[in-house]
């Protein structure tokens, strides 16, 4: 398991779930963007947490009406 900076440990105290399924919960949800704005951190930094933590994300391009 990775190492935790405080402020990974701050968010994940803060919402009271580990980061590994907080985030791709998050992401999934309302977008990498949005779950920055949401926990008070860069883009920057989220990214490369997902990325020291090993969740991956794949974009999928959809037709209009498909799911």
């Amino acid at each position: 398991m990775p190492r935790k900076t405080e402020l990974m440990k701050r968010v994940e105290k803060d919402c009271q779930r580990p980061l590994e399924r907080l985030l791709p919960e998050m992401v999934n949800d309302i977008g990498l963007s949005a779950t920055a704005e949401e926990l008070g951190v860069s883009k920057a930094t989220l990214s490369y947490w997902l990325m020291k933590l090993g969740i991956k994300v794949i974009r999928i391009a959809l037709a209009p009406g498909e799911t």
